[in-house]
């Protein structure tokens, strides 16, 4: 029974796992660049 608990709430945690992906492009003097592709200016 513990066993299937914790594969279900390890199966739950895998489900709703964001990823994040990497990308390419430099950034200016303030650690931000510009996304050509969507507009959006961000730091990191």
């Amino acid at each position: 029974m513990k066993c299937a608990i914790l594969a279900v709430l390890a199966a739950l945690t895998l489900a709703f796992a964001t990823s994040a992906y990497a990308h390419s492009g430099g950034t200016d003097s303030n650690g931000c660049h510009k996304n050509h592709k969507t507009g959006d200016y961000h730091c990191h």
